[in-house]
C-alpha cells in the first residue's frame, strides 16, 4: 500500500477534541502484544499465572500484563506521519486525547513521552476500553469529538465523530466503513508492503547457509541423483525450520532491536507484521519442515528437532551469555553439516567435524567482535544484554584468530594424513589451498577490525566478490588433487 496522508482543514471541525486510538494506529504494533513477548522472554516462569489472568477477563488480563512488565515506550513504532499531523494540531491548540484498549498506566506512560495529550481514556482492570464501551466512555467524558482509528472495533466511534479519520486501517474497517458511507477525512499510512514485509522477516538470504547441507556429499565426491535430491528436500525442510526461528528469535528480541539502529528497521520491530502474523508464519513453516522430514531418514529428524531445541533456548537464554553464545552459534553452524550426512546417509570424518568446530567458532566470534568495534567506533555502549563489553574486544580478537588458524592445521595435517587417500589421486595438490584458508580468514578478521564486516561472516562469504573468487580457487585445487569417485 502506497503511503499517504491526508486530512481536512475546515476550521470548525479542528476545534473539535480529537480521540486517538493506539494500537495499530499511533503506535503501528499492538502493545499488549508487545509486552506479552517481554512477559515471555523476562517471566517465563508465570506463564501458568498469565493464562489464569483470562479467566477473569481481558481488562485483569492487560493489567496484570503491565503489573508484571514495563515495556520501552520511547522505542515504540510510532506511526511518523499522524504523530507528526498531532503535533501540529496540538501545536494550534487543539485537546487531543489518547483513547484506547490499553491498560491506561501504559497509556499514560505513552501520553508522557509524547507530551500533546489532554488526557488517556484506557482500560482500568475492569472495563476493557474498545468498542461501544469506549464510544460511550468517550461521548460521556467529551460530547461531541473527532477520532482517528484503524480496525474493525473503531467502527462505533468513528460512525459518530464529526472528523473521521484512519491509520494503517484494516481491510475489515474500510469495507465497513464503506458500507455505511463513511468517508474519512483523513488517511495515514505508514506500513511496509506485506510481501516485502514477508521476505525480510524470513530471512531468505540467510538460506546461504544452509548450502552446508550439501557439504558432506561433495567432500565424499557423491553426486549419484538420488543423495542429491535426498539433500535438496533436507535443504528446504532445514530452511523452513530456520526461517520460524529467526521469526521466533525476532519476536523475543523486540525491544532490544528497537533500540538497535541497523535492527529496528526489521519487520517485527518496525510494527510492518504484527506478533500474531509471525506466530501463524512459524506454526506454518514448522509444519512444512516437518512434513518434509517424512520422506527423509529418521536421523535427519531428529537432527532437526535437535536444531530447533538449541535455537530456542539459544533466544531464551543462551544468547545473553558471554561465550556459551558463539559456543551455540557455533554448534548451529556444524549441525548443518550433520543434517546433510543425516538426509544422504554420508558419514561426517573426524576431520571434517575438527575443522568446522574450529572454523565455526572463529566465525561466531567475528561476529560478536564486529558488533563491538561497530559500536566503539560510534562512541556507544553495549545495550543488547549479550553481557559483552568494549573492554572485551582485544580478548574476542585472540579467541577468534587463534580458532581460525586452528582450523588451518587441522586442514593441514588431514592433507598428510592416510586418510585422504581415499579421496584423491594426488593430496599433496591440496596444499595450494592452505594459503587461500588462510588468506580468507585473515581478511575476515582484518575487515572487521576496521568495522567493515556488518554482517554474518558465512552471508559474507556468499556475497563477497574477494570470498567467491578464494572459493572458486579452491574447488579448482580440489580438481587438480583428482578426487576419486
Amino acid at each position: 500500500m502506497p503511503e499517504t496522508t491526508t486530512h481536512a482543514t475546515a476550521p470548525a471541525q479542528t476545534r473539535t477534541p480529537l480521540c486517538v486510538d493506539l494500537d495499530g494506529t499511533l503506535v503501528k504494533s499492538d502493545t499488549l502484544h508487545d509486552s506479552l513477548l517481554v512477559f515471555l522472554r523476562t517471566r517465563p516462569a508465570r506463564l501458568l499465572q498469565l493464562v489464569g489472568k483470562l479467566f477473569q477477563g481481558k481488562a485483569a488480563f492487560k493489567a496484570y500484563v503491565i503489573d508484571s512488565v514495563a515495556p520501552d515506550v520511547t522505542h515504540l513504532p510510532y506511526n511518523r506521519k499522524l504523530l507528526h499531523y498531532l503535533q501540529s494540531e496540538h501545536a494550534r491548540g487543539r485537546e487531543i486525547y489518547l483513547t484506547t484498549g490499553a491498560d491506561a498506566r501504559l497509556a499514560q506512560r505513552i501520553a508522557d513521552h509524547l507530551g500533546i495529550f489532554s488526557g488517556v481514556l484506557g482500560s482500568d482492570g475492569e472495563i476493557n476500553l474498545t468498542g461501544n464501551q469506549k464510544l460511550h466512555r468517550v461521548r460521556g467524558q467529551l460530547g461531541k469529538f473527532s477520532y482517528i482509528g484503524n480496525a474493525g472495533p473503531d467502527l462505533p466511534l468513528l460512525a459518530e465523530a464529526a472528523e473521521a479519520m484512519v491509520a494503517n486501517p484494516s481491510m475489515r474497517l474500510r469495507t465497513a466503513m464503506r458500507a455505511r458511507g463513511i468517508q474519512p477525512a483523513g488517511q495515514f499510512d505508514e506500513r511496509a508492503h506485506p510481501l516485502k514485509s514477508l521476505v525480510r522477516a524470513i530471512r531468505i538470504h540467510q538460506w546461504a547457509k544452509n548450502i552446508l547441507i550439501f557439504a558432506p556429499l561433495a567432500l565424499a565426491h557423491d553426486f549419484r541423483l538420488e543423495g542429491l535430491l535426498r539433500a535438496v528436500v533436507a535443504f528446504f525442510c532445514f530452511s523452513f525450520a530456520a526461517s520460524a526461528t529467526y521469526i521466533v528469535n525476532d519476536l523475543l528480541d523486540i525491544e532490544a532491536d528497537r533500540r538497535h539502529p541497523r535492527k529496528r528497521r526489521r519487520p517485527f520491530a518496525a510494527g510492518d507484521l504484527s506478533a500474531m502474523a509471525g506466530l501463524l508464519i512459524v506454526v506454518a513453516f514448522l509444519g512444512v519442515a516437518l512434513l518434509g522430514s517424512s520422506l527423509l531418514p529418521s536421523a535427519f529428524l531428529v537432527w532437526l528437532l535437535l536444531y530447533l531445541f538449541a535455537t530456542l533456548t539459544y533466544s531464551f537464554y543462551f544468547k545473553r551469555v558471554p561465550l556459551v553464545d558463539v559456543l551455540v552459534l557455533s554448534g548451529l553452524y556444524t549441525v548443518r553439516l550433520l543434517v546433510g550426512g543425516a538426509a544422504t546417509g554420508t558419514p561426517i570424518s573426524q576431520w571434517l567435524a575438527g575443522f568446522a568446530v574450529f572454523l565455526f567458532f572463529s566465525l561466531a566470534l567475528v561476529k560478536r567482535f564486529a558488533e563491538l568495534e561497530n559500536l566503539r567506533a560510534t562512541g556507544s555502549q553495549p545495550k543488547n544484554g549479550r553481557g559483552y563489553l568494549l573492554s572485551d574486544i582485544e580478548q574476542l580478537r585472540a579467541f577468534g584468530t587463534a580458532s581460525s588458524y586452528a582450523a588451518v592445521v587441522i586442514f593441514a595435517i588431514y592433507i598428510g594424513g592416510h586418510d585422504v587417500m581415499a579421496h584423491y589421486g594426488r593430496p599433496a595438490r591440496l596444499w595450494l589451498a592452505v594459503p587461500m584458508l588462510i588468506l580468507w580468514l585473515s581478511r575476515v578478521w582484518l575487515l572487521a577490525s576496521r568495522g567493515e564486516l556488518n554482517e554474518d561472516p558465512v552471508i559474507f562469504a556468499f556475497t563477497d566478490r574477494m570470498s567467491l573468487l578464494v572459493g572458486a580457487l579452491v574447488t579448482l585445487v580440489v580438481l587438480f588433487a583428482h578426487p576419486l569417485k
